[in-house]
């Protein structure tokens, strides 16, 4: 069927500028030019995996204007009022995803342990340990950098660590029940 507007099939972007990807799960660096076709397949936390030709790619926040969306503000003013900082923390590493599970990763209980420590006057440093679904998962540094970046963001917040270790391995059981149930497996 012919589309007579000369519209785009609905989902499909074109990128407005040039942008840097990474492809999943290798985490190869990509380029991918104004006027390619994406489709985004997920959008969560800030960054968005599309689909490129039948490949998965991640695309930064920083860059959601290629693909012609506005990048979400990282704190709003509001939450910074309510919080105390420990759950704020954990409130930013719940806006971290791996780009091809559709479940932020403290619920996929990736994150071992979060420890905050004063550095200074009223900063703080705080050091994350972490794991991945699969040891040798090629984002892994990609997912360990937007942790860190997020938490960065929080007020007071000096330096952020972040540890990647694979023991325990990570396992189905440590995921939160919201984890399971998103993803069908209650």
């Amino acid at each position: 069927m012919s589309n007579p507007k000369n519209e785009q099939p609905e989902n499909i972007i074109i990128l407005r500028r040039d942008v840097d990807a990474l492809l999943i799960p290798s985490g190869a660096r990509i380029f991918l030019q104004a006027g390619t076709e994406v489709r985004i397949t997920q959008s969560l936390g800030g960054s968005y995996t599309v689909n490129i030709y039948g490949n998965l790619a991640r695309i930064d926040a920083n860059d959601a204007d290629a693909l012609g969306l506005q990048q979400e503000s990282e704190i709003p003013d509001s939450i910074l009022e309510e919080m105390t900082l420990e759950e704020l923390i954990w409130k930013q590493m719940k806006k971290c995803y791996d780009p091809e599970i559709p479940v932020n990763i403290v619920d996929l209980g990736l994150i071992y342990q979060c420890e905050i420590l004063p550095q200074g006057s009223n900063e703080f440093h705080v050091h994350i340990k972490m794991t991945l679904t699969a040891p040798g998962c090629g984002m892994g540094p990609t997912i360990a950098d937007d942790v860190k970046r997020k938490v960065l963001a929080a007020p007071r917040v000096k330096t952020v660590e972040v540890e990647m270790v694979f023991d325990p391995p990570w396992s189905r059981e440590m995921m939160s029940d919201v984890a399971k149930l998103e993803l069908g497996m209650l």
